[in-house]
């Protein structure tokens, strides 16, 4: 079963919207599991101090990497083999192989970081992956790592209704997915496209794969 553990500072925010739609329902049907844990339990002094001022000088704050590697240890047993990731804007960009790879896998550690970072030595001697959702900063890595759990989770066979739904999206194919139509067949002027109404699957596959590579040029050519 794929099996996620959550570090962060706020785990009121799991499961969050993965406890909703087709997430929500194989986590009650025990097709995944989560577990949000509060780094904070292992942070220093009556405040449970959880990081310090940069070494060298500079804005803002650092997670310590003695609080860090204190929450990741009580929530690993030995020999766990699941990957151990930190959602971080400097890291490898995510995409859907690697949701891929790790939804057929034993799960996923996620430690969702805070303030300017944490102390490179934890990501170093913990063996982290540092993984990225988008050249941009969000406050935490909460949000970040609902999306890699969101991407992986529906991946698992039985939380999507037709393995198919999984198959024919943008990226599988390393193309954007294709333009969809359903009724009302004219809506506001738009019809839909006549090659979809006539009943020739050949010519339906045809053009699916025409439009998504006339998608992909125009929006993504990198992926060509």
């Amino acid at each position: 079963m794929f099996a996620a553990t959550v570090l962060t500072l706020f785990p009121e925010m799991f499961p969050g919207p993965l406890g909703l739609s087709l997430a929500g329902d194989a986590l009650e049907r025990g097709l995944w599991s989560l577990e949000a844990r509060d780094i904070r339990e292992h942070g220093l002094g009556r405040h449970r101090t959880v990081d310090d001022t940069p070494a060298g000088g500079g804005p803002g704050m650092v997670m310590r990497a003695d609080v860090l590697a204190a929450s990741l240890d009580s929530a690993l047993e030995p020999g766990d083999p699941r990957p151990r990731l930190i959602m971080s804007p400097r890291g490898r960009p995510f995409a859907q192989r690697q949701a891929r790879q790790w939804a057929a896998g034993p799960g996923v550690v996620i430690v969702c970081a805070r303030f300017e970072g944490v102390d490179e030595r934890v990501i170093e001697g913990r063996g982290l992956i540092e993984v990225s959702i988008g050249d941009y900063v969000l406050s935490g890595g909460e949000i970040a790592a609902l999306a890699v759990l969101d991407a992986c989770v529906r991946l698992i066979p039985g939380v999507m209704g037709k393995i198919e739904s999984g198959e024919q999206e943008s990226f599988e194919s390393g193309l954007l997915e294709y333009p969809h139509y359903t009724r009302p067949r004219e809506w506001e002027g738009r019809a839909i496209p006549d090659v979809l109404l006539n009943g020739d699957h050949k010519a339906i596959e045809k053009w699916r794969r025409e439009e998504a590579e006339r998608l992909t040029r125009e929006r993504r050519p990198d992926l060509f």
